[in-house]
């Protein structure tokens, strides 16, 4: 079974940096595109961030410039650096796993990622 696991999420105030860790286990596809999304209460779950096997990456438009998608293939982590962090990017932030194609353009919608994590929350005050 494909485990997930979050860590580092924390209250800061606006203006400080964070970053999440996902530690991903008994995963064994080569070909991969992992994510971080978030969901704030009332909200729909949204895409961060996703990165792929081959290394390409992409962010969100509402964090581009602050947050940073990351991997290191050696320790099975995946990491979100987040900075300047504000009140609106409080959120419970969720990493997820996929195969290589759901990071194709349009494609990396939450319903094609079949394995989440459960979860770290950011609290952002200002």
């Amino acid at each position: 079974q494909v485990q997930l696991v979050e860590s580092g999420g924390g209250s800061v105030q606006a203006g400080g940096s964070l970053r999440l860790s996902c530690a991903v286990s008994r995963y064994t596809n080569n070909n991969y595109c992992m994510g971080w999304f978030r969901q704030a209460p009332g909200k729909e779950r949204e895409r961060v961030a996703i990165i792929n096997s081959l290394g390409g990456s992409n962010v969100a438009d509402s964090v581009e410039g602050r947050f940073t998608i990351s991997q290191d293939n050696a320790k099975n982590t995946l990491y979100l650096q987040m900075n300047s962090l504000k009140p609106e990017d409080t959120a419970m932030y969720y990493c997820a796993a996929a195969s290589l194609w759901v990071c194709g353009e349009g494609q990396s919608s939450t319903s094609n990622f079949p394995y989440w994590g459960q979860g770290t929350q950011v609290t952002v005050s200002s």
